[in-house]
């Protein structure tokens, strides 16, 4: 009972917070790993136990799915060089250089060093994914840095899992290297299985519970085969992605993307605000005199891990555009590059595999502190700076969504009336002509009558839904006969409304 009261506190917690960063505009992991800080010092703060391989599965693997099925493999295949720049080469170089710091400047062994430097180098794809959406960054710029939060957990768990190893006593494995191509493998065979299998449990709430049985099972799986199970778990979500979008229905997509969407939307929450409450424990391992040394120590990590990243970025972006670019091109390119480079904010795999680390590993304090650092300075730092440095570099708004998404519908449009000429009945031709005029309309940019009609529809749904609750409040009708005509009302205003009324804010 203790701990479902603890569990309850944390969620009126969680619940306040997010409602205080609705209002004043900051990310929801910045208020909530600040927030958790300040409440884990208080006497009456709960208690919670933090086993880092349950954390990396249930956390940091719901995360990855979600994020992955939305990834087409065709996205990686157009911005590559990007993102193995950034999930690659800045996760090494941000590897190397603070281990070059943490041997010379805190004394830690090269492995260990080592160590603390892949565990603080991957940004978080939760942290990414709640401030990108807040923000008007180009669609490009966005596309590369979800791809690189999607891989570059993989790069640095593998370098960290070696040094551990190596500092441990053990050397170097071979294994190492095949860890990421059978990770790859592992996935795409179990989204083969896995698709062959749940065929009948697709449109019921069996599928929705399979897919997170087996995203938990993957995990697991990968990592008792020693291998990269970020890597397996990003290609399974691909496959499966690839195989269903034929295959599922409308409304087991719908059910299984809002399930989905909130599943993974309270882990973050919970993830994030436990991170704060992590300080505490963390603090409650060094003794006095070795607090503020190891504080000192934890800042200039954090330092460069922030420097490195901007570094890397603005030197990759000059490497690729110079002198292909006109000046002006060049200089919106450097503005980008600054966003991108601070838009590195590191969550919950940090955490979970510094709190890993063994204890009788050498400086095992100071890692955790150093990652606790990263952590929380970079949702801090960065997280609550990010809009303003977007509007200080006067990020020119990308249109093209807009102009992409007019001539996809329009394309569908075509398609439909292809199909529907086909068919010699007086319905077909109203239906075939009603999609000419909504293929008008978007040849001009713009849908005035498409827009009047919807209004229309809209208040005509309001009517129905007031004397539906009208009947119900007479008892003229029974429960299963409100409920079967409010849900038909619901997806009639679905799909009556304009996009942006469709999505739900995180506050």
């Amino acid at each position: 009972m203790h701990f479902f009261e603890s569990l309850l506190t944390l969620g009126f917690i969680a619940v306040a917070l997010l409602y205080v960063s609705s209002r004043v505009g900051a990310p929801y992991p910045s208020v909530l790993a600040i927030s958790g800080v300040a409440v884990a010092f208080l006497p009456w703060a709960p208690e919670f136990g933090f086993d880092p391989q349950l954390a990396l599965a249930l956390f940091v693997a719901p995360a990855l799915l979600d994020a992955a099925y939305d990834f087409h493999p065709k996205t990686l295949q157009r911005h590559w060089k990007d993102m193995l720049a950034l999930a690659v080469f800045a996760v090494v170089l941000t590897t190397v250089a603070v281990g070059a710091i943490a041997h010379w400047y805190g004394g830690l062994p090269i492995a260990a060093a080592i160590a603390l430097g892949a565990l603080v180098a991957p940004p978080d794809a939760a942290a990414a994914a709640a401030m990108l959406g807040r923000l008007p960054v180009p669609r490009r710029a966005v596309a590369i840095l979800q791809g690189e939060s999607l891989l570059n957990d993989a790069t640095a768990l593998l370098i960290f899992t070696a040094a551990v190893g190596t500092q441990m006593g053990g050397s170097f494995s071979v294994s190492l290297i095949l860890a990421a191509p059978a990770a790859i493998l592992l996935g795409m065979v179990v989204a083969a299985i896995y698709t062959s299998l749940t065929r009948d449990l697709r449109d019921s709430l069996g599928g929705v519970l399979a897919s997170f049985t087996v995203t938990f099972g993957l995990w697991v799986l990968a990592e008792r085969l020693h291998v990269s199970a970020v890597l397996a778990v990003v290609a399974f979500a691909m496959t499966v992605a690839s195989v269903l979008y034929r295959q599922q229905t409308a409304r087991s997509r719908i059910h299984s993307y809002a399930v989905w969407t909130t599943a993974v939307f309270f882990l973050n929450v919970v993830a994030f605000l436990l991170m704060g409450f992590l300080a505490r424990s963390i603090f409650a391992q060094l003794s006095p005199e070795e607090v503020w040394p190891s504080v000192r120590f934890a800042m200039s990590v954090l330092v460069v891990v922030v420097l490195v990243r901007m570094a890397w970025v603005l030197t990759y972006t000059w490497l690729r555009h110079h002198g292909r670019l006109a000046v002006g091109e060049r200089l919106a390119q450097t503005k980008l590059a600054v966003v991108v480079g601070w838009c590195g904010m590191r969550g919950l795999v940090t955490m979970a595999a510094a709190l890993s680390v063994p204890l009788q590993f050498p400086y095992r304090e100071q890692i955790q502190l150093g990652a606790l650092a990263v952590v929380l300075g970079t949702l801090v730092l960065q997280g609550l700076t990010l809009s303003p440095l977007v509007k200080l570099m006067r990020v020119a708004k990308d249109k093209s969504f807009e102009a992409e998404f007019g001539d996809a519908r329009a394309s569908v449009l075509e398609a439909a009336i292809t199909r529907l000429e086909l068919i010699d009945n007086e319905d077909a031709a109203k239906m075939a002509q009603h999609y000419r005029t909504e293929l008008a309309s978007a040849a001009i940019g713009k849908d005035e009558q498409g827009a009047a009609r919807r209004e229309l529809k809209l208040a005509a749904i309001g009517a129905m839904r007031q004397k539906l609750h009208e009947l119900r409040g007479k008892a003229a009708i029974e429960d299963d006969i409100y409920h079967a005509l409010e849900e038909e009302l619901d997806w009639d205003e679905l799909a009556a409304s304009p996009r942006g009324r469709l999505a739900i804010s995180d506050g």
